[in-house]
Formats: C-alpha cells, sequence, structure tokens
C-alpha cells in the first residue's frame, strides 16, 4: 500500500509570514499538532509545531550546562510567550522537514515515524506539498486493506 492511499490532502497550511499567533490559533482550533510551511508556489518549506512555538521559551542548550533546570524560574519564562507570538513563522519553524513522496510505501513512512518519533510526515513531490500522512492514516489503511 503506498503513501497516496492513505494521506491527507487540503491539510491546513502556513506561510512563512504569518504571525505565530494566526498559526497558533488556527492549529488549536483545527487540533493539529504540525502543519505544513509553504511559499506562493507551494513549495513546502518547513513545518511548524505547537512545539516549536514553546521552544523558544527555553535556555538552549549551552545554557543548560551551566545552569541546571532546578535553578529556573518556569514562571518567569512563561511571561516570554506573548513575545513568541509576535514572531513570524519562519523563525520558529523547522527547515527542509523530511518528507515521503506519494509513492512511498506506508510502511517506509511508518520506519521513518518510528525512528524519528514523529506522528505526521509532509508527502511532496518535486518540492511541491501535496498532503500529510500520519501514523493514524497508516494504520487506518491497514485496518481496513487487511480486514482485521
Amino acid at each position: 500500500m503506498l503513501v497516496r492511499e492513505v494521506m491527507s490532502t487540503g491539510v491546513l497550511t502556513a506561510f512563512p509570514m504569518d504571525s505565530v499567533r494566526t498559526v497558533v490559533i488556527k492549529m488549536l482550533s483545527r487540533h493539529c499538532g504540525a502543519i505544513p510551511v509553504i511559499d506562493q508556489q507551494h513549495n513546502l518549506v518547513g513545518l511548524v509545531a505547537l512545539r516549536d512555538v514553546i521552544l523558544p521559551l527555553f535556555p538552549n542548550f549551552g545554557d543548560y550546562i551551566h545552569d541546571s533546570v532546578h535553578s529556573r524560574d518556569f514562571t518567569e519564562m512563561e511571561e516570554g510567550y506573548p513575545e513568541v507570538l509576535k514572531k513570524r513563522v519562519e523563525e520558529v519553524m523547522s527547515r527542509n522537514p523530511l518528507t515521503v513522496s506519494p509513492s512511498t510505501p506506508i510502511l517506509e513512512a511508518a520506519s521513518y515515524m518510528g525512528v524519528k518519533n514523529f506522528r505526521r510526515i509532509p508527502v511532496a513531490e518535486n518540492g511541491k506539498l501535496m498532503g500529510m500522512v500520519s501514523i493514524g492514516d497508516i494504520n487506518r489503511g491497514l485496518f481496513f486493506e487487511r480486514g482485521c
């Protein structure tokens, strides 16, 4: 079974210049944990996840070496959230995300998800976004195909 048989099309997307606030509102209202970022020509340029919105609140790894978690003022860190929402998607997104093509076997896509601990992967062909495939899509496809 191939990704094209189970993937979702017409997925929620963002543009690099969108505000993080606008995209978070869209993602929360549609219960999406991550969405593809595209340019005007539908080229996939990144992926933005709710996790990407939270990460800027935390110090970088080098700071953790010198200062443990126990000495952090997490309430103070939370105060930075409104500043993150003012940023543009391109400032927080992951660039060059892992993709699969519509002709990728579904278990190959699932293996990438397993190795990377992803729940969904963008589906692209010649750099153009075609949709998304999730571990749920793959399970549904296998369940109904195999008649379990």
